[in-house]
């Protein structure tokens, strides 16, 4: 793991994400893991049915996992693949199917066949797993289970697994494009003393040969990276929201000790969903709940189990990262980790190159909370605030088909892309629109930046194309040079794609659309021109 700076902390990635080196070149194991191939394209998930019990004393995990399936296309002899990542272990493997034999390769589990299948058949495979698992060296960053002991002395259990995949610890198909879609069920198998926390609804509690069983279920497509146990000395306290769709379960698991702090803490759920339910509509997942469960690290967005480990605290850790004193009026993994419930979870991005459709939008969420909690000033003082943490270093879209992520400036320098756009559209109801027909017209859909893209361009009634090139696969911002003398302001872009369309409205009321080409526009004063900042453009006064 590197030493990073703060400021390159952030611009990395390392703030809110899985991070892990990006290769420059990239070999078949990549391809395996990151491309729909011959082993995964012939078949769709419906359900994983798993259990999950860990050993804290010798940092191992065992259970299993049976994934239920549908067959898509017909097929002769085809090979499944399965992931599950080294050192974790297949001890058994069996199908609804004949198996003519199955093989643990690397990263990789392939379950060979000698018989035809065809379309709409559905079938099972069981694995039985254990193992010691990766070791995150600093959650969720790296990727990992954790075990560790709070502050009692009590153990305390997890992982996060976003960049590295669910498959470091749980057999899977372990692909963003294809989630279960009749959802999971999870059994978490933990001492007596011990409580077990997954996602969804706890639907059954029962003790066997000295040991608790907790049984949670997710009735919704889920990723998979968002299906995690966690095992702790945890106590539970609920409440309800009363949302768009009706009334809203809210439920809290949080170690006992921290019972008082969370009771306050989490009075800012409520504003949150009020805030994001009226940008984005409803909550994504009314059957399965909202939750916040604490965590052994900082927060992930985990679906209807968001992990929270801010010490409750407001800002990132008692930080602001805009720089501004915005970000310190709120709790920022409260706020940033259950805006993913809308984009990362209603709307999950095929292949991890688009991950922009999560952490762009999420990271403008933060902005549009700050809007609504507060007002429209502080919400602009803050997003403008994040550009001084953006690196330009590469794309923000990274390499399809091998689980490569772009740029950690997704975050920041995405948000400001969205700004940029809806100053362009000019018009908020418009905007709220566009957001809200997302969450509706790719309701618990996987999707491609191109779908975003379009879907954006077409009900603003404008082509935003060039825009997106310019944000999403260049690490060019836009500069726009300029001279006034009096009322005459002449004007060009430098740093841009071709034909780039970025109109700017000047002193609140006038319009110009610069190109590469030097012009000439006369000014209704002759006052210095002020430039609208919220654009996240470079303006550079020349001679």
């Amino acid at each position: 793991m590197k030493k990073l700076s703060y400021t390159l902390l952030f611009a990395s990635g390392l703030a809110f994400g899985q991070f892990f080196e990006k290769p420059e070149t990239f070999t078949r194991q990549d391809t395996l893991k990151g491309s729909n191939t011959q082993f995964r394209n012939f078949w769709d998930v419906k359900k994983y049915e798993l259990s999950v019990e860990p050993d804290f004393d010798k940092k191992s995990i065992q259970g299993t996992n049976r994934i239920s399936f549908e067959i898509i296309k017909d097929v002769v002899n085809p090979t499944f693949q399965v992931d599950l990542q080294q050192p974790m272990k297949a001890d058994k493997v069996e199908g609804s199917f004949p198996v003519a034999a199955s093989k643990q390769d690397g990263d990789f589990i392939f379950i060979t066949t000698n018989k035809s299948f065809k379309k709409g058949e559905k079938y099972t495979i069981d694995i039985t797993y254990s193992g010691n698992p990766v070791i995150a060296k600093n959650a969720p960053w790296d990727g990992g289970w954790v075990f560790t002991k709070d502050d009692n002395g009590n153990p305390w259990m997890s992982v996060a697994d976003e960049g590295i995949g669910a498959s470091i610890w749980l057999p899977v198909k372990d692909i963003w494009s294809d989630e279960p879609d009749n959802g999971m069920v999870m059994k978490i198998i933990t001492p007596k003393d011990l409580v077990g926390v997954g996602n969804g609804r706890l639907i059954d509690k029962k003790t066997e040969n000295g040991k608790n069983i907790f049984t949670w279920e997710v009735k919704n497509p889920i990723n998979d990276y968002s299906i995690i146990p966690n095992i702790g000395k945890y106590v539970n306290f609920k409440d309800t929201f009363n949302g768009e769709k009706g009334k809203l379960d809210l439920d809290y698991w949080v170690l006992d000790y921290n019972l008082d702090k969370a009771k306050k803490q989490f009075q800012q759920v409520k504003p949150m969903l009020s805030a994001f339910e009226y940008w984005f509509g409803p909550y994504p997942f009314y059957e399965d709940s909202y939750k916040l469960v604490d965590a052994p690290y900082l927060g992930m967005e985990h679906q209807s189990s968001v992990a929270y480990g801010n010490k409750y605290m407001n800002g990132y850790l008692g930080r602001d990262l805009s720089g501004t004193g915005v970000g310190l009026k709120w709790d920022f993994i409260i706020i940033h980790e259950s805006g993913h419930e809308w984009f990362a979870n209603n709307i999950t991005a095929k292949d991890q190159a688009d991950m922009w459709i999560h952490e762009s939008f999420t990271n403008y969420s933060e902005v549009l909370f700050t809007e609504k909690y507060m007002d429209k000033k502080s919400a602009e003082i803050y997003c403008i605030g994040l550009r001084k943490i953006i690196s330009n270093d590469v794309p923000i879209i990274g390499k399809y088909g091998v689980r490569n992520e772009g740029s950690g400036d997704m975050y920041p320098k995405g948000a400001n892309m969205i700004h940029t756009i809806r100053q362009i559209i000019n018009n908020d109801d418009t905007f709220r629109q566009i957001l809200r027909g997302l969450n509706k017209d790719f309701y618990h859909q996987t999707v491609t930046t191109q779908q975003i893209e379009n879907y954006i361009s077409s009900k603003a009634g404008m082509d935003f194309s060039s825009i997106f090139n310019q944000y999403l696969r260049t690490i060019k911002i836009p500069a726009l040079e300029y001279s006034q003398k009096g009322e005459e302001l002449k004007f060009r872009y430098t740093d841009i794609v071709k034909n780039l369309k970025l109109p700017i409205r000047i002193d609140g009321e006038q319009t110009i659309n610069p190109t590469e080409n030097w012009q000439t526009v006369k000014l209704k004063k002759s006052t210095p021109i002020e430039f609208n900042q919220n654009y996240y453009i470079n303006y550079k006064k020349v001679q």
